[in-house]
């Protein structure tokens, strides 16, 4: 990424709008929203359209610049949260949402999902992929027990996207009719295999996606 550009919070709205009225919308995710009046435009036709979200809250880069201005991490707090049917957020990010240290244990992690979830979230999925150890351990929790996810940590250079990819697989399987456990377990099986898969992948010269046509890739065919 060498720019952003913002567009215009009144855009925003109006492309809810034209969404929103013409389909039949299955599941809603929400990525990157940078400035506090982006976030409240958003809330708001949420609210209008009476939509829960899958809601990944994007906000330090992999390099750990932050990617949402002050104003903007508390508007998501406080707007955004209460509207998402389930949280994404890797550790870092948790650790904005709560004020607390970044989470280098399960323990830790659960008590930070629980945070989130009485900020307002219905349920919340603690990524673990900034984490240590042989193993990425998520942590989704709704109230109930809280679960663990685990799948075995792959080196790659190829893992561009992947806390989008999770989120937009959780909204693809709620629009196919999954229940959320399901749509998460199925996303984060899903985002494994594009993971393992990544290393046959050559785009550009850094680092590269993770592989999302991973399950129907022909590399031979023309």
């Amino acid at each position: 990424m060498t720019a952003v550009e913002d567009i215009s919070p009144a855009i925003v709205e109006a492309q809810i709008d034209a969404v929103f009225s013409d389909l039949a919308v299955g599941a809603v995710k929400i990525g990157m929203v940078s400035r506090e009046e982006t976030i409240a435009v958003i809330a708001k036709g949420l609210r209008r359209y009476d939509k829960m979200a899958v809601l990944d809250p994007v906000m330090v880069a992999t390099s750990g610049d932050a990617l949402l201005r002050p104003d903007a991490i508390a508007a998501l707090r406080e707007e955004l949260l209460p509207m998402a049917l389930i949280a994404t957020p890797n550790l870092p990010e948790a650790a904005l949402l709560t004020g607390r240290s970044i989470a280098t244990d399960e323990t830790e992690m659960a008590h930070q999902a629980e945070i989130i979830l009485k900020a307002g979230a219905r349920s919340v999925l603690i990524k673990g992929g900034h984490g240590d150890g042989p193993e990425a351990t998520d942590i989704f929790f709704d109230g109930g027990e809280s679960v663990r996810l685990t799948a075995p940590r792959i080196e790659t250079t190829n893992d561009h996207g992947t806390g989008c990819t999770l989120s937009a697989a959780i909204a693809a399987g709620l629009a196919r009719g999954l229940s959320l456990a399901d749509a998460v377990i199925v996303a984060k099986d899903y985002l494994h295999g594009a993971i393992v898969a990544a290393g046959d992948l050559k785009v550009g010269q850094g680092r590269g996606p993770v592989h999302h046509f991973h399950r129907w890739w022909q590399p031979n065919a023309r």
